[in-house]
């Protein structure tokens, strides 16, 4: 415990009277002090800054006057003063800033002894609602406002009329409540202490007590003089002390209690109790204080000329304060205390000196006194440092653990930090077996750790994981009853799972997958494997299990490898082929490659006749709805729907073109060659027509449908249109089919061959179809096709004459022509000139015209006024003949001469028929063979 001292006596003032007698009485508030003297003055000292003076009440009163009682509000602002001499009493109100004091009229001859002021109100320029307590029982209520010189009102509230003794203390406290303002009144004469609460005007208040008990407290004893403080924290008091003849009566105020007494009112005491001045002895004789003041957690009671502080808490002497008087004061003794509430000081006096009592950290060993009574919570919340909270944490700690409370001391024993050291604490526990309560450490402990500390949080996380374990195990050991056992485990093994969830981040993972693994925790093994995110080894239980449900809510997850779907895939589609293809349709992110295997693992297994085929459904999806185009997907696809018994889905798809509108893409993505191996294999006949036509391969196409349906193969026949050997090739094998196939009668298969022909729209003849008829059918039976066909020659025939004639004639008119051009001649006069001398020409007239436009809009060589200077009509017909000239000026020079320009030159060289223009120089010769008799013709140049 610190040996400073907590209270230290100063001398503040040695002759604070100034001469005006003996100090009689004194009142503090906000580091002002007034004194009344033996002589009626009353002596001001502002140690804030402000003004200090004498003020002598005496004038204009006959004999001796003494001032009786002085008091003065918190703020140092407001004094009432009451002065006695051989003329009577009078009571006086004196504001800082008067000059002069106030006499209460009202008052005169009333003797005050007590004032309480309303802390919660009270302003510097009014008192507000101020309570006077006077010698012969009676409570007044005045308030003074500073600007108005004089009181405002003075009213009666109330009487002691049944035994009319002094009143020796006020205090009054405010609260406001929904209705108003709600007033609590304290007032104490030397034997008892009397309690008034209500809401409203105080004068209302204290008339309701007219016709109901005033609640007190009595306690009978003799003492010279009763006091009673509030002691203020911040504007509000807390708690009381009463010093009356019993002993000091004292307690805590709750101002928002609803507890009412006897008589109705609300009781605002509580936690009261009564110090005996027995305790104060020493064994001696009983000496009773004569003044008392009222710390946060002390009493400070003045005791001859000693002040004796006593620890409220404890009831214990701790300090014992001692004054530097005169030797003229000190045989008289100190005559009383005062507190200052609002600067926190508390004042002692004599006759002539005032001494300064200072606190210096007054709770700084509260929590050793709260500890020592164990009262724990005001102990940790009177510490100030971490050394004194480990101190109440081990008092607490080792009573549990003596109480064999071993929950509630592992509790305690995780705060400390200081005090013991983490083996030690732990020893504890192991020595006693606890491993419940040391299982409840190590998890109290980390929850007071910092995470700076990853190791030992680590550490002690994995401990208490095995003790977890170990608890789980004897649990599963006992024999106990088996209900009660099964609610204990379940109950553990429930906290145990919230103990992984919660430290997944401190514990090491390959670790406690070792414990759980060799406890045989598998599901709580799977659990953290999850909370790791350890997916891997959670889905591979859940198969394991059976459950392909919760595996793949797994894959599903955000963060799951997209790899794990591929190796679990071949488990999950046995397992639960449905939940597993919905799975992967939700997902756009899969391969549908990498799924080949296990989709061909799960085909290869029987399956009923009408039951959905899953891996169908999902190829389905991939290529329809992803538009997948990996020819393995397709070539997978289309060996399911090879391998159903109806044809139509695996005909669907081989007609669908997959590549549709995709420039230079192909139609299909699957292998047509694998397709045909495999649809020939399966004998999925008409599949493989539509596969060899795919390929071009449109005469085995022909052949294999011949075998399946004659329609099918006209139908492959006909597709064929850009080749009309092939298209006619094809046609002939139909025909030979049908002629071959035929059952009936001689004529009626001639009928049909016929029709047949028909059919092929005139590409087959009756003499192409003749070979495939036996070489005893008579002719009689395809007279009239023979006839039709002949008539079809006869036309062909006929339609050759005339284009024959028509080539006939075109080739006289092109003898003709070359004829004319062999005679074309131009006669050019031996003195023509040559275009370029009509160029000069042209320039000529233009100079001498001189009209050739300017840069600035006129004409060069002609002033703009000559021009101006003729007739309108006569500068029109100017203006037109130089336009004219100009025209022909540049066609001349934009064309070449023909006789000696230059194209003219460079073509003498180059023969009228280039080396490229041989061939159709070739194809406009006249052959014997196309004109008949007639000769050629030759050309003359």
């Amino acid at each position: 415990m610190d040996l400073r001292q907590v209270f230290t006596v100063d001398l503040l003032e040695r002759y604070a009277a100034k001469g005006h007698g003996v100090i009689t009485c004194m009142a503090s508030g906000n580091d002002v002090i007034v004194l009344g003297t033996s002589t009626g003055w009353l002596i001001r000292h502002d140690f804030g800054g402000g003004d200090s003076y004498d003020t002598d009440l005496s004038t204009g009163r006959a004999g001796e006057q003494s001032i009786h009682r002085v008091f003065v509000d918190p703020g140092g602002s407001h004094c009432i003063a009451t002065v006695v001499g051989t003329g009577g009493s009078d009571t006086y109100y004196m504001h800082a800033k008067w000059s002069k004091p106030r006499v209460l009229v009202k008052l005169r001859g009333l003797v005050v002894n007590a004032v309480a002021w309303n802390r919660q109100q009270i302003t510097e320029a009014s008192t507000r609602e101020v309570i006077l307590g006077t010698q012969n029982g009676q409570l007044y209520e005045i308030a003074v406002d500073e600007k108005d010189k004089r009181e405002k009102y003075v009213k009666f509230l109330f009487e002691l009329s049944e035994f009319p003794v002094p009143f020796e203390g006020l205090q009054m406290e405010t609260a406001s409540s929904n209705n108003g303002t709600r007033y609590y009144i304290m007032a104490v004469t030397s034997t008892r202490l009397y309690s008034f609460t209500g809401i409203g005007l105080l004068e209302t208040i204290f008339a309701s007590y007219v016709e109901r008990a005033v609640h007190f407290m009595e306690l009978p004893g003799e003492i010279p003089n009763s006091e009673l403080h509030f002691f203020i924290k911040q504007r509000r008091a807390v708690h009381f002390a009463w010093l009356s003849g019993a002993g000091i009566y004292h307690g805590g105020l709750n101002f928002g209690a609803q507890n009412r007494t006897p008589n109705g009112d609300i009781n605002f005491v509580e936690n009261k109790a009564l110090l005996s001045y027995s305790k104060l002895s020493d064994g001696g004789e009983v000496v009773k204080p004569s003044s008392i003041a009222l710390s946060e957690f002390h009493f400070l009671l003045l005791i001859g000329n000693r002040v004796k502080v006593v620890n409220r808490i404890s009831e214990q002497i701790v300090e014992e304060l001692q004054f530097d008087q005169t030797s003229e004061t000190a045989s008289k003794g100190i005559i009383g205390l005062s507190i200052d509430a609002s600067a926190g000081l508390f004042y002692a006096y004599d006759e002539n000196s005032i001494f300064q009592v200072s606190v210096t950290d007054e709770g700084r060993d509260m929590w050793k006194v709260y500890l020592d009574l164990k009262e724990y919570a005001a102990a940790l919340a009177n510490c100030s440092d971490p050394f004194q909270r480990d101190q109440v944490y081990l008092v607490q700690a080792e009573a549990a653990f003596s109480s064999k409370d071993f929950f509630r001391a592992a509790s305690f024993f995780a705060k400390i930090n200081y005090a013991l050291s983490f083996e030690e604490i732990t020893l504890k526990f192991i020595g006693i077996g606890e491993q419940d309560a040391l299982r409840t450490f190590l998890l109290r402990k980390l929850d007071s750790l910092v995470k700076d500390d990853k190791c030992q949080i680590m550490m002690i996380s994995t401990w208490a994981t095995e003790l977890y374990l170990d608890k789980i195990n004897r649990l599963l050991l006992e024999d106990d009853s088996p209900h009660k056992r099964n609610s204990e485990y379940q109950s553990v093994i429930m906290e145990f799972r919230a103990f992984l969830s919660d430290s997944k981040d401190v514990l090491d993972e390959a670790t406690t997958m070792t414990l759980l693994e060799s406890y045989g925790r598998v599901d709580e093994l799977v659990y953290f494997a999850s909370l790791k995110e350890q997916h891997e080894i959670v889905i591979h239980h859940y198969i394991q299990q059976g459950e392909a449900k919760r595996a793949l809510d797994v894959l599903q997850k955000p963060g799951v490898s997209v790899d794990l779907q591929y190796k679990f895939a071949p488990d999950l589609i046995m397992l639960d082929a449905y939940e597993t293809v919905e799975s992967w349709m939700t997902r756009n992110d899969l391969n549908p490659r990498k799924l080949i295997p296990a989709m061909m693992s799960y085909s290869s297994e029987p399956h009923a006749k009408n039951e959905t085929h899953e891996v169908i459904k999902y190829l389905e999806y991939c290529v329809h709805r992803l538009q997948n185009e990996d020819p393995g997907v397709h070539n997978l696809l289309l060996s399911l729907y090879a391998k159903k018994e109806d044809d139509s889905a695996l005909l669907r798809f081989l007609q669908c073109k997959f590549g549709k509108g995709r420039s230079n893409g192909p139609d299909f993505f699957y292998d047509p060659k694998y397709a045909l191996r495999l649809c020939l294999k399966e004998k999925r006949m008409r599949a493989c027509v539509h596969i060899y036509s795919m390929m071009f391969m449109h005469e085995e196409a022909v052949a294999l449908a011949l075998q399946v349906d004659p329609e099918l193969a006209m139908a492959e026949a006909d597709k064929v249109e850009d080749d009309e050997d092939l298209r006619k090739k094809l046609w002939l094998m139909v025909a030979k089919h049908v002629v071959e196939q035929e059952k009936g009668t001689k004529r009626e298969n001639i009928r049909k061959a016929i029709a047949f022909l028909k059919e092929t729209d005139g590409l087959l003849k009756i003499e192409d179809i003749l070979p495939f008829f036996p070489d005893f059918a008579l002719i009689d039976d395809f007279k009239e096709a023979i006839c039709s066909s002949l008539e079809d020659y006869n036309q062909q025939i006929e339609k050759l004459k005339e284009e024959m004639n028509d080539a006939t004639h075109g080739a006289d008119n092109i003898r003709n022509d070359i004829s004319a051009l062999a005679q074309r001649y131009a006669v050019v006069d031996r003195d023509e000139e040559c275009g370029a001398e009509h160029i000069l020409d042209l320039q000529k007239q233009l100079t001498l015209m001189s009209v050739e436009p300017n840069v600035n809009g006129g004409l060069n060589g002609v002033a703009d006024d000559s021009i101006t200077s003729v007739a309108p009509v006569d500068k029109l017909t100017f203006l037109m003949m130089n336009k004219q000239i100009r025209s022909e000026l540049d066609d001349a020079i934009a064309s070449e001469c023909p006789f000696c320009g230059d194209l003219m030159i460079s073509e003498v060289s180059k023969p009228f028929v280039s080396p490229e223009e041989i061939y159709l120089a070739s194809s406009w010769d006249i052959m014997s063979k196309n004109v008949g008799p007639e000769k050629g013709i030759s050309f003359v140049v």
